[in-house]
């Protein structure tokens, strides 16, 4: 397998995506990778790291980056030597890469990638996964979390056969249990939207539909897929990232206010450390974006070395347990549902 990374565009530098594919590229004999920014950066990198020669690690100098300043249009069409137009153009023309991993804006790597890579035959939109731990230990993907602010209902029904099947091939979820984001879990609740797409979810059988879910309950584990529309989407996944960062914060703050406090954290660091890194996004990878004709990885703008490496893991375990064919197979299943209907 062959990965490709966009080394720019990241809040924390080339030098993090550099170290974190390589620490993914340790893990995997058959794995080699592409890395596109700043050739001399790059190359500095792979010196201190002793990697440069290896046979597995090709470098394409491309030092222009595109940032979240840039509207997605001008940026395909005027920055084509930019580090993620590169990569785009990489995954679209050499048929021996067969993934990408980016950290650099949102919005331009979507619209590239759906321009430029194309969809899946028989999906209308591709939509971004990312993935957040539960209360119970497990994870839920939500889908979709901003790749498209206006949906219908019949893209909510195939966000749903995405996730899932993203859900069993990258993570061996058997049957996720599919919930659609609403205001009340009750069936009649919800707008237009949500009550148009409600039935659809229900009557669909290549999916496990659970019922609808209120924003509350997203790390409850009662659910491993929730399906939205992106701006809903990108609400739920940042604010439950925020809280529950800035909970920590105030844990701390707390604890520093009185010594009796500092000496019962002294008992219970272990736990506290544990828990950082239970709630710690870096960990769980990026967002997978659904529905290309090739696997694309979105990593958090602040991924660290870590998060990089989770992200290229995501994608190898992708490739490996086959996916595209899988969603292209799942997208068929629900065409055919929808035109029963």
């Amino acid at each position: 397998m062959k990965t490709v990374f966009d080394t720019l565009g990241g809040d924390k530098g080339c030098a993090n995506v550099v170290r974190g594919a390589l620490r993914s590229l340790d893990k995997h004999d058959d794995l080699s990778v592409v890395f596109v920014g700043d050739e001399n950066e790059i190359n500095g990198v792979l010196k201190e790291e002793g990697r440069l020669g290896d046979s597995r690690i090709e470098v394409v100098h491309a030092p222009e980056v595109v940032t979240g300043e840039d509207r997605p249009t001008d940026a395909i069409r005027l920055k084509k030597d930019s580090s993620m137009i590169r990569s785009i153009s990489i995954l679209r023309t050499d048929e021996s890469v067969n993934a990408l991993v980016s950290t650099g804006a949102t919005g331009t790597l979507t619209a590239a990638a759906t321009l430029r890579i194309g969809r899946i035959r028989g999906i209308r939109r591709p939509a971004l996964c990312p993935i957040l731990p539960t209360m119970n230990g497990g994870i839920v993907g939500i889908c979709d979390s901003g790749a498209n602010v206006d949906v219908t209902p019949e893209m909510l029904l195939q966000f749903a056969c995405l996730g899932s099947v993203y859900l069993e091939t990258a993570f061996g979820i058997e049957r996720p249990r599919v919930a659609l984001l609403n205001v009340g879990t009750e069936s009649e609740k919800g707008d237009g939207l949500r009550k148009a797409a409600y039935p659809l979810l229900k009557e669909e059988k290549t999916i496990n539909f659970v019922g609808n879910m209120e924003s509350r309950d997203l790390l409850s584990g009662k659910y491993d897929l929730i399906v939205c529309d992106g701006f809903s989407g990108n609400v739920l996944a940042k604010s439950t990232e925020g809280a529950a960062m800035l909970l920590l914060k105030r844990i701390k703050s707390d604890i520093m206010k009185k010594t009796t406090y500092k000496v019962g954290a002294m008992f219970l660091k272990k736990m506290f450390m544990e828990e950082k890194e239970f709630m710690n996004y870096q960990n769980y990878g990026g967002s997978v974006l659904l529905g290309c004709e090739k696997i694309i990885v979105k990593g958090h703008g602040s991924s660290n070395e870590k998060a990089v490496e989770v992200c290229s893991e995501q994608a190898y375990r992708m490739y490996k347990n086959g996916l595209l064919d899988k969603v292209s197979e799942r997208a068929e299943s629900c065409l055919a549902s929808e035109e029963e209907k």
